[in-house]
């Protein structure tokens, strides 16, 4: 693994946050989820559009899986986009901020962040490309004229005619601008294409466009990227939904549109090919009358089912376990090769499995015994252990392994006062009307 990764990925522990990159080096006991997931990246690799529910508790790792299929994705040649559902900027029934956070995270391996720019160029080269393979000359007068009917007839043909004329004008818009140089005035185009709400009248003027992407049009709009990505020469876009549970705390009517929103995602995946939806959601989420099950027409859509206790990988939740001490000790073990700052027969001579052990029993007796909500300050723990190890060739680790609590979450203050999870308000009911797609 490379150093900047490996400075990474402890950093990001040592705050109890999920890295975003270099998660395969320690992704363990998920084989067989990660397996179904890749999978459903090359259905949809095929032309397929379709959605895929991670299922778990608090601890059960939704985040970290949900990173690595960004990493999966990317490596088989997908954009991608990672959306973290917030109660205070983004009302899931609003087609149109769910485009902004969709468009404006777009994610690719040459541009970690906001990537529509890139795309673009990348698709527009393309075109030239194309053009100057077919005997055009780039120095023929009317070469910016035949570009720009090129990305017409693309987008028209590629999404049947649906891409609402105000894209067609600024993609046009964008590519004038930056044939004659005004590259600031383009990447203003670009961030209201994107969703901004942000920019000047002026530069709208330049494309003829007025106003913002509204949450009515959004969804044809993100037809129309999906379709840019793919003709850049990206294999599809793949979008994560994390914290779906948020939804719960949300006002009955709020919430009851938000699920009529996901109902309506899930009935129109299809009809965007090479698209792929991934959520992640608690239990509660999906089996909870105020949430999933009390839309009957998406419940019947995404149910969960067991056959003895046996669930299917391939059904529409894929369902994710609880860690167990084992899990947590594997984890600690792979990560005890990677700091670094300790050389790894160093970091093994120093911090013994056995020690490792007794880490995780101690942290594991904290929380009462639960190894299911524990996985966040273990491993800030275990990296604390290690980074004093390294700071310290004479340290000795036996005298390390106290564990008190920090900075803990709403689930871990509920385990450790042996209180249960707190669930939606009884009798706060919701309705709503749907969004066209």
């Amino acid at each position: 693994m490379a150093f900047r990764d490996a400075r990474h990925i402890f950093q990001r522990l040592r705050n109890g946050t999920v890295p975003d990159r270099g998660l395969e080096a320690f992704a363990v006991g998920v084989e067989r989820h990660r397996k179904e997931l890749q999978r459903k990246l090359e259905e949809v690799k095929g032309g397929e559009g379709d959605v895929k529910f991670l299922r778990g508790g608090y601890g059960c790792g939704k985040t970290f899986m949900a990173n690595l299929v960004v990493h999966d994705a990317q490596q088989r040649g997908f954009a991608t986009s990672f959306v973290v559902v917030s109660d205070n900027d983004l009302h899931f029934h609003k087609f149109d901020e769910l485009y902004r956070k969709v468009v404006s995270g777009l994610s690719t391996p040459a541009c970690a962040q906001g990537a529509l720019g890139d795309i673009l160029d990348r698709w527009i080269g393309g075109v030239e490309e194309g053009l100057t393979n077919l005997g055009v000359s780039d120095d023929d007068p009317n070469f910016d004229a035949r570009v720009l009917q090129k990305l017409d007839e693309q987008l028209v043909a590629l999404t049947g005619g649906r891409a609402p004329a105000d894209m067609i004008r600024v993609v046009r818009r964008v590519f004038e601008l930056k044939q004659s140089g005004r590259l600031q005035d383009a990447s203003a185009l670009v961030s209201w294409l994107s969703g901004s709400s942000n920019v000047a009248a002026s530069i709208k003027n330049l494309a003829a466009v007025k106003g913002d992407i509204s949450s009515t049009d959004a969804m044809a709009y993100l037809r129309g990227i999906l379709e840019i990505v793919k003709s850049a020469g990206y294999q599809g876009l793949v979008v994560i939904i994390d914290e779906a549970e948020t939804i719960l705390r949300m006002r009955g009517d709020v919430r009851g549109k938000s699920l009529n929103a996901i109902r309506q995602i899930v009935d129109a995946a299809s009809s965007y090919p090479g698209m792929l939806w991934v959520f992640t959601g608690t239990p509660t989420f999906f089996d909870d009358r105020q949430g999933v099950k009390g839309v009957e027409a998406l419940h019947a859509r995404i149910k969960y089912e067991e056959f003895n206790g046996v669930p299917s990988l391939r059904q529409p939740q894929l369902a994710l376990k609880p860690f167990d001490r084992e899990r947590l000790l594997k984890v600690a073990l792979k990560l005890r090769t990677l700091h670094p700052d300790l050389a790894p027969e160093d970091a093994e001579r120093r911090m013994p499995r056995e020690l490792v052990e007794q880490l995780v029993d101690a942290v594991t007796a904290g929380f009462r015994g639960d190894v299911g909500v524990v996985p966040r300050q273990f491993l800030r723990t275990f990296v604390n252990v290690l980074d004093v190890l390294a700071d310290d060739p004479d340290q000795n680790a036996h005298g390390l392994l106290g564990f008190e609590p920090a900075a803990l979450t709403a689930e871990e203050e509920a385990v450790l006062a042996g209180r249960k999870l707190e669930e939606p308000p009884a009798g706060d009911d919701f309705g709503g009307a749907g969004v066209d797609m």
